[in-house]
């Protein structure tokens, strides 16, 4: 009877054990902050030992900007050679947002990061076709996707935080069947640990079908039975919520953060963020198909994924671990350039009064798996 006691104690110590280490793990105590009825469990869970602290470490490394340049003179395109994008700036303007630049990917290599220092018209580093294919990204988003970035906008730095490349982001799983020796079929793309579905056996990759195709991302159905040709399969249900973990953890928010968890799919009961998340989605599929896939032909060897194509955007590239990029700071208001030929947009009370309809199309759009074009919906920020 002692030996089963001990045994017993053993295994418990074991799982108390790895249940203190295991990643992911916090202590208590942990604050919830409520934000929907009681008994509703809209709640929000915070580490005060954490999450403030995560914020204030990537606001302490933000470049500080310089003052804003003159725009008189002439056109930095009729000065220097070769210049495709921001040609229309002054020269001071056009040499104030490569600085820029150079502080937010390159502040070790600096100019040397893109260009050859002998002739910085020379097209021979790829890394300049891409910085400039990248910049046209940029400005649109900030004139395109309004709805999902509001007046905040982004700028390279919201992605790059002083890194050549991103440090969160994604390439398409690798297809090579991996039969376990005979001991296993094929994994159809599941049973692999990955941080996108929250190590556990949902599928690794969400982000193929649903971040860069206009894969069914609504699965929630409104009969007892699957009815029609329509009906989402188990396999299209796990790549939701694949999906969905990876949006919880990229923001560091829980469920309820965007659904009323009494009624998951009802929008009229969801929170606001539902609908600039839902943008949020569309805005990531359009830019990783015409922005980020084009430049995998740009790319050397060591640059490509499995399949051939360099790394794409999925939420927690600009999120990285907070529920608004940097915390809503609005670091393109000092780069007009970064907006387009608009300039940065100034949201009207037409537009707050419309944001509300938004809800509707959204649903409408979402049923019928739709594609969205940018700017179709009003803005979500209200």
């Amino acid at each position: 009877m002692k030996i089963v006691a001990w045994f017993v104690g053993l295994i418990a110590l074991f799982l108390t054990g790895f249940m203190l280490f295991t990643a992911g793990w916090e202590r208590p105590p942990v604050e919830s902050e409520q934000s929907g009825y009681r008994g509703t469990g809209m709640a929000q869970i915070i580490n005060p030992r954490a999450d403030p602290q995560r914020l204030e470490a990537q606001l302490a490394d933000v470049p500080e900007a310089t003052p804003m340049a003159s725009g008189a003179g002439p056109r930095a395109g009729d000065v220097y050679q070769n210049v495709q994008v921001l040609d229309d700036l002054s020269v001071a303007q056009f040499t104030r947002v490569m600085q820029a630049i150079t502080q937010w990917i390159y502040p070790e290599e600096g100019c040397a990061g893109c260009h050859n220092l002998n002739n910085l018209a020379d097209e021979s580093m790829y890394q300049k076709g891409v910085s400039r294919r990248m910049l046209q990204m940029t400005r649109h988003i900030n004139g395109e996707w309004g709805s999902h970035v509001g007046n905040v906008g982004v700028t390279c730095y919201t992605c790059h935080r002083g890194n050549a490349v991103p440090q969160y982001t994604w390439f398409n799983a690798d297809p090579a069947i991996h039969d376990g020796a005979g001991m296993v079929g094929w994994r159809n793309g599941q049973n692999l640990p990955a941080d996108a579905g929250g190590l556990s056996s949902l599928p690794e990759d969400p982000f193929s079908a649903l971040l860069e195709q206009s894969g069914q991302i609504r699965v929630a159905g409104d009969t007892a039975l699957p009815d029609g040709d329509d009906a989402a399969s188990i396999q299209a249900t796990e790549w939701t919520y694949s999906l969905m973990m990876h949006m919880s953890n990229a923001l560091d928010v829980n469920c309820t953060y965007c659904h009323n968890s009494r009624a998951f799919s009802a929008w009229e009961e969801s929170s606001p963020q539902r609908q600039t998340a839902w943008h949020g989605i569309r805005m990531a599929q359009n830019v990783n198909a015409e922005y980020v896939a084009s430049v995998s032909g740009m790319l050397p060897e060591d640059r490509l994924g499995p399949t051939g194509e360099g790394r794409k955007v999925n939420c927690e590239t600009c999120h990285q671990g907070v529920n608004k990029p940097l915390g809503g700071l609005a670091m393109a208001e000092n780069y007009p350039s970064l907006w387009g030929d608009g300039g940065a947009p100034q949201m009207s009370l037409e537009d707050v009064a419309a944001a509300h309809e938004a809800l509707v199309i959204a649903a409408e759009a979402e049923a019928s798996n739709e594609p969205v074009e940018a700017g179709e919906a009003p803005p979500a920020e209200l």
